[in-house]
């Protein structure tokens, strides 16, 4: 189930959010009233497909690389080059997920609120140093697997 943890999350953000999106939409069209909160929950949604989509990509070793340069040098220095956009890449992740706890944190301390469901606003973010982790974790995965792709 691990292994499939990103995929999992995916599949039951998008089918919410697809649900909660045609229901606002018939409600919209049916009483020329809309749902409020659709837009809070759908930008919170969306934030974590993202975060949560591309930590799938990193499993698979499919995250966009600009090859152009380092395909010009010769192998010694590809390997060098490759490893330190490795490294480079492994850092920000890390301090992704560290500035996320933080602002969870934040949240928590000051009881910030979402504007239209009145919610406190870590239930939003809490999940995202996680998407991040898991980045972190899928991107080690696959550079470690090397060049092969997982499907």
């Amino acid at each position: 189930m691990l292994d499939n943890f990103e995929k999992i999350v995916c599949a039951v953000l998008l089918l919410g959010m697809t649900a909660l999106g045609f229901a606002n939409i018939v409600v919209r069209y049916g009483t020329s009233h809309s749902f409020a909160a659709t837009e809070e929950l759908l930008t919170g949604g969306f934030v974590l497909l993202t975060v949560f989509g591309a930590a799938i990509a990193a499993r698979r070793g499919e995250h966009l690389a600009v090859e152009l340069i380092s395909d010009l040098l010769p192998p010694a220095a590809r390997r060098v080059v490759i490893v330190l956009a490795a490294g480079l890449s492994i850092l920000l992740l890390a301090a992704s997920v560290w500035f996320t706890i933080g602002l969870v944190q934040n949240q928590l301390s000051t009881g910030m609120k979402s504007y239209a469901l009145n919610l406190p606003l870590w239930w939003y973010s809490a999940a995202v140093p996680v998407g991040f982790a898991m980045v972190l974790i899928r991107y080690v995965q696959a550079l470690m697997r090397g060049p092969e792709r997982d499907e």
